[in-house]
């Protein structure tokens, strides 16, 4: 098979293109509206909700995707309306939906949605979803409605909410700015709110039917219901503005402070053979770690340990041992077998971390966790069988699981979790704004860590598992997938520009060690080949890298470097992130959004060279480990920068 390249796989790994949205106003309110949803409603340059959206999910927590007919879109002077309908399901079942969306100049917006299931169909939830903004939101004030028609004056969440902030919630009241207030109304049935930033969404989700009442749930043929949400402006609004020409987002260097994290690399596994093959390419990244994943649960672990020994010794990085116990005995009993083929092999674990296998699921808030090994009994196992050893914990799950079953102080040497940007939506407009959300978390761990070092696990665009569902879910068409392991965007422009503003996030937050995906797999950044398809790599004759390769590379050699602050003049669009390299400042630069983007760097004096990694330097990017050292051109001065979709770019200092 010839390597085929086209842009989309370039840049997302993928020919599945996201719907484009189309910006309809009303005075000075405008909203995008795409894929029978609302997003980004804002009142002149202030976000006022990040969206609502008449959401169907399946009993795994899936949603469906809405095929929409009959759309009539109506944009006139002093307003707009939207009408379509659409349709939700699968084989089994499906349930059918008509919504009207009207809006006028004084910002009075009502979406409504009758729904009506075309045969018996289960669901976790079937409703309206809506999500406010963490900017001028996480820590202020709100007026919160309940269904017993009370109100109350309390605050977003600053830190990060385990539990559900509000609940038999009807409608929420916040500030806009001075002199204008919002209130969103919600009806036809109760609400509460989650916070979204356990699960790395930067939004507060306000969602029909609690999670107190039973799920799935059946809701019969032919029974319709109707629910509506609404928003109401008080105060004065501004005057519509009309939409300015692109401006240049400034980037400015400052002091130095902080240092660089370690950064390693993952070694699930099932890919311990597959990376011994490609040790040469993953010994050149040079990470400095190596997160070599046990399940203990398996029958055969002999030959995946004699892998990873064989591996830290081709590569040269520290081994860090991430077991997952079984939990049926002491934690002892469980890692003693681990230990033995550790030692059997040969191996020193500079760190052992370990996790029982039933906090792979996520447990609500209020209910009882699942019987299985204390953090304390478990870091006592891993000093007694592991000495000299780090003893770490926590959860090999996500943010939300450990913020919601917490380490005790003075027990563990490290406490780690991971992350993934797919929990709910994988659209790539939602998978960048995530990053938002990880300056929250770190804070919010901090606040009961204490000073225990920090260590972020393995962690990417694909979900490593499921903690919601019964497994992973499937994608077997190379698409866009919430909460599978296969994301086609690891291998794209768009992991490398996301992985700038993930690994950006946590170095800026003081996390001690980042584990950034794995060696190779669907996580990885060398290809290997694999029972999914690889859309380009798989016709390739040699060896290849992913683009986000290049990222570990040039960070991992990092290590230690003293951290410069960077002043972004919009987030939302561009990452960055510098340190202080032999010769000077080393910046490097991400372009978040699909639409070109020009930078005014400030702060970086003196000759530089710029290395860029987007879709025209793919190919080469690609299949040449040595891509950053020759790629790089001589600059005099380092003023405007200009960056295609997704683009990446490392700045150095020249002597």
């Amino acid at each position: 098979m010839a390597a085929k390249l086209s842009r989309n796989i370039k840049l997302t790994g993928t020919e599945s293109v996201d719907p484009k949205s189309k910006t309809m106003r009303a005075g000075a309110l405008s909203v995008e509206f795409g894929n029978g949803a609302l997003r980004y409603i804002r009142v002149g340059d202030v976000e006022v909700i990040r969206a609502i959206a008449f959401l169907v999910r399946d009993k795994n927590w899936g949603t469906f995707a809405p095929e929409i007919s009959n759309l009539k879109l109506s944009q006139k002077k002093d307003g707009f309306a939207i009408r379509y309908h659409a349709r939700c399901g699968d084989a089994a079942a499906t349930i059918a939906y008509d919504a009207t969306i009207t809006c006028n100049a004084a910002g009075d917006l009502d979406f409504e949605a009758t729904a009506t299931p075309e045969q018996d169909f289960t669901t976790n939830r079937t409703g309206f979803v809506v999500l406010h903004p963490l900017k001028g939101v996480a820590g202020f004030p709100v007026e919160v409605e309940y269904t017993s028609g009370k109100k109350e004056k309390s605050k977003f969440p600053a830190l990060v909410n385990p539990a559900c902030p509000f609940t038999d919630i009807r409608a929420l009241k916040h500030k806009v700015m001075d002199g204008l207030s919002v209130t969103c109304r919600m009806e036809g049935y109760a609400f509460e709110m989650e916070d979204h930033r356990n699960w790395s969404d930067a939004s507060f989700k306000t969602y029909v039917r609690p999670l107190g009442e039973p799920w799935p749930y059946t809701m019969p043929a032919g029974k319709s219901f109707t629910q509506k949400v609404s928003l109401r402006f008080t105060g004065k609004m501004p005057r519509p503005k009309k939409a300015g020409a692109a401006k240049k987002i400034d980037v400015t260097l400052g002091r130095a402070g902080g240092v660089m994290p370690e950064l390693g690399v993952a070694v699930p596994i099932e890919e311990a053979a597959a990376s011994v093959a490609a040790a040469a390419a993953i010994k050149a990244a040079g990470p400095k770690h190596l997160v070599c994943h046990v399940d203990a649960r398996e029958s055969d672990i002999t030959g995946p340990i004699r892998n990873f020994k064989r591996l830290a010794d081709a590569t040269g990085a520290a081994v860090i041992l991430e077991v997952l116990l079984p939990g049926k005995a002491a934690a002892e009993a469980e890692l003693a077998r681990v230990a033995e083929a550790v030692k059997q092999a040969g191996i020193k674990p500079a760190a052992v971390s370990t996790s029982p296998a039933v906090d792979l699921k996520g447990t609500l808030p209020g209910s009882k966790f699942p019987d299985a090994p204390s953090f304390a009994e478990q870091a006592a196992a891993v000093k007694k069988l592991f000495p000299g050893s780090h003893a770490g914990g926590g959860m090999f799950s996500f943010f939300t699981e450990l913020n919601r079953k917490r380490p005790p102080e003075g027990v563990l040497d490290y406490v780690t979790h991971t992350t993934s940007p797919i929990v709910h939506a994988a659209d790539d407009v939602s998978v960048m704004e995530t990053l938002e959300a990880h300056p929250y978390q770190i804070k919010t761990t901090r606040s009961f860590l204490g000073k225990i070092p920090y260590h972020l696990g393995p962690s990417t665009i694909p979900a490593r598992n499921n903690p919601y569902g019964a497994a992973s879910v499937d994608n077997p068409n190379n698409e866009k997938v919430c909460l599978s392991k296969i994301d086609p965007r690891q291998r794209g422009i768009f992991g490398a520009a996301w992985s700038v503003g993930y690994v950006s996030a946590w170095a800026k937050g003081g996390v001690q060690v980042v584990t950034l995906g794995a060696t190779t797999g669907p996580a990885g950044m060398v290809y290997a080949k694999t029972a999914h398809a690889q859309p380009y790599f798989d016709g390739l004759k040699g060896s290849a890298v992913y683009p986000v390769y290049h990222l570990i590379k040039d960070l991992a050699a990092a290590d230690g470097s003293k951290l410069i602050a960077t002043e972004i003049g919009d987030e939302g669009k561009i990452a960055a992130l510098a340190y202080k390299g032999k010769a000077g400042p080393v910046l490097w630069l991400a372009n978040l959004t699909a639409q070109p983007q020009t930078v005014k760097v400030s702060g970086f004096d003196g000759a530089a060279e710029v290395a860029v990694l987007d879709e025209g330097s793919f190919a080469k990017a690609t299949t040449d480990l040595a891509f950053l050292a020759k790629s790089g051109k001589k600059t005099k001065k380092v003023g405007t920068v200009a960056l295609r979709p997704y683009a990446v770019t490392r700045i150095a200092t020249t002597k």
